[in-house]
């Protein structure tokens, strides 16, 4: 007979690794503050796209500083690309709250607010 290609994993490669992902037997119960942070960091993602829109528009393209979303507007179209970046963030947000990792998203709201929206609101209306 001839020799399989094929040897069982646990023999060939040594031991497998054992299962870290367990299915939820219960819902999880409801967070205020993951709620609180997660709405945050939508109003967040919005209020930088409606001020990145107007900013480009009015600026031009080059005044955005994130190379990703720029890319994404001179290809697509300012609208098509910003609400495609956006939607990925939010999604991205939505993911870390079903997954309840509620203080990555307060710290990403932080850092959009500080990052994101401050630079904007300054250069926007002052």
């Amino acid at each position: 007979m001839a020799a399989t290609s094929c040897a069982c994993q646990a023999t060939f490669c040594g031991t497998p690794l054992p299962k870290v992902w367990r299915p939820r037997l219960t819902t999880p119960a409801r967070s205020r503050f993951g709620d609180l942070v997660l709405a945050a960091f939508l109003l967040a993602q919005c209020f930088d796209g409606v001020f990145t829109y107007v900013g480009v528009t009015t600026f031009g393209i080059g005044v955005e500083a994130n190379p990703i979303v720029a890319g994404l507007m001179t290809q697509l179209g300012h609208g098509t690309g910003l609400m495609g970046a956006k939607g990925v963030a939010a999604g991205f947000g939505i993911y870390l709250h079903l997954q309840q990792i509620h203080g990555v998203v307060a710290l990403l709201t932080g850092l959009y607010a500080a990052i994101a929206l401050a630079p904007w609101t300054f250069l926007l209306f002052f």
